[in-house]
């Protein structure tokens, strides 16, 4: 049995209540909060894309439902917590599959009561009512805000003067508990991260002069459903040539030419957590002297910046240690000239390397979380997720660098979970170092049958 095939259980229905009750304690009394599914969206005339549930609503409830509110009451003995969701209709299941009806789904979610989603308008009202705060995702669903300023005109507006309650985002409280990964939560991304790599690892097999970019896309799909994950995390980007050169580069329907560099970013998302892996390599499967001196100084950024991966630490210092690392190995090559720490602090090494080292991985790719805590940068804790991510990435019709390094982009990414035990590399599989990544060429295919 294969790593990927093996089992991994979601998250549990204590964490999911623990989840909530986190919540609740963080607002002051008096408050009420509102979490919205997503919706269901149309593609063409009555046909919809996937459906994929809204991140704030799963990481509270588990519930895969469109049509879904849930409403967290703090205040009473442990607080209440109500679900408003579609009811069960034969007639609609028959074509579109079953639905839990709100009084399976509160039991099934632990719960206080569930109620159908047509009933909103009797209950939420009262429920409001007597409140100081509500406490809802303003902006995201305008159909949500409309509603509950309708409830809020109500209130205003009844004779017995009890004023209505003031409306205030929950983006906030629901950033910082998202942002510390439980090992729950770490376990999942692992998983997810696994059945990337192999992906990755299916592509480099596979790649080879000739083919197009959708054939290696082709490769990484496969493998993503095969394994259960049938969603990717974001667009699949297969850049090949200079489209390594476009950072979100996705039409991936160009042909792989023989001694080009190919950049491949792609990621799976499984249970509702999701991975983000970049893989460079050679289309022959050999790099040659330019690509083989780029990839080099990007892969010692990244490490550079993996060791500053480090509770107590603060999030700008694997970026600083990327830079210094990517400036001081372009210099050596006579890309940039000058001193390194003048290069940095006017930023000219950007013209190569003009994103950040990271961000935030969970649930979203670029997950929630703010980088920033009062004007400082955040320190890094045991539980953040994070991608590191150095490039390089040079111009195509600058005659100013010699002509072997035009028009080669190299990226590296991996996802780091930082735990009690220092920082854990989650996507350790997908070869990585030239050596691992020639032979993976050579040899990948006999590597993936055995």
């Amino acid at each position: 049995m294969s790593e990927t095939s093996k089992k991994v259980t979601g998250i549990s229905r204590a964490e999911y209540a623990s989840r909530r009750s986190r919540l609740m304690a963080e607002l002051p009394e008096g408050s009420l909060v509102i979490v919205s599914s997503s919706s269901e969206q149309l593609r063409s005339r009555d046909t919809f894309f996937p459906f994929r549930q809204d991140s704030d609503f799963l990481y509270l409830t588990g519930f895969q439902e469109p049509e879904s509110l849930l409403v967290l009451v703090p205040g009473r003995a442990q607080g209440e917590t109500l679900l408003f969701c579609r009811e069960c209709d034969a007639e609609k299941e028959r074509w579109d599959g079953p639905r839990l009806g709100p009084e399976r789904a509160a039991r099934q979610c632990s719960l206080s009561d569930g109620f159908p989603i047509g009933d909103l308008d009797d209950i939420l009202p009262g429920l409001m009512e007597g409140r100081d705060r509500v406490y809802f995702p303003m902006g995201r669903y305008p159909h949500l805000d409309r509603r509950i300023r309708s409830y809020q005109q109500r209130i205003a507006a009844a004779p017995d003067g009890k004023g209505a309650p003031e409306m205030v985002d929950l983006d906030y409280q629901l950033r910082e508990l998202r942002l510390i990964k439980s090992s729950q939560e770490i376990r999942l991304m692992g998983k997810a991260a696994e059945i990337s790599a192999e992906a990755h690892l299916r592509a480099m097999t596979r790649c080879q002069p000739g083919l197009c970019e959708f054939q290696l896309e082709a490769a990484l799909l496969h493998t993503f459903v095969n394994s259960g994950a049938r969603e990717t995390a974001y667009p699949t980007i297969v850049g090949g040539g200079s489209n390594a050169l476009i950072m979100h580069y996705c039409s991936n329907n160009a042909a792989l030419a023989d001694g080009d560099m190919v950049l491949v970013d792609a990621g799976c998302e499984y249970r509702g957590y999701v991975a983000d892996i970049t893989r460079s390599y050679p289309v022959n499967g050999r790099f040659n002297g330019a690509q083989r001196a780029l990839y080099e100084i990007v892969l010692a950024a990244q490490q550079a910046a993996i060791d500053q991966v480090v509770e107590g630490n603060h999030w700008d210092q694997p970026h600083a240690a990327s830079v210094e690392e990517i400036t001081r190995g372009l210099v050596d090559l006579g890309l940039l000239r000058g001193e390194i720490q003048g290069l940095i602090e006017s930023g000219a090494y950007q013209r190569f390397y003009m994103h950040r080292v990271g961000h935030w991985l969970g649930m979203d790719v670029h997950d929630v979380g703010d980088y920033r805590v009062h004007g400082a940068w955040r320190q890094l804790e045991a539980g953040m997720v994070m991608t590191i991510e150095p490039g390089i990435y040079v111009p195509i019709n600058d005659e100013n660098i010699p002509a072997e390094f035009r028009g080669i982009g190299i990226r590296i990414e991996d996802d780091i979970a930082l735990t009690n035990r220092g920082a854990q590399i989650l996507s350790a599989a997908a070869p990585k170092t030239i050596e691992d990544i020639e032979y993976t060429m050579l040899h990948g295919r006999d590597l993936l049958t055995r």
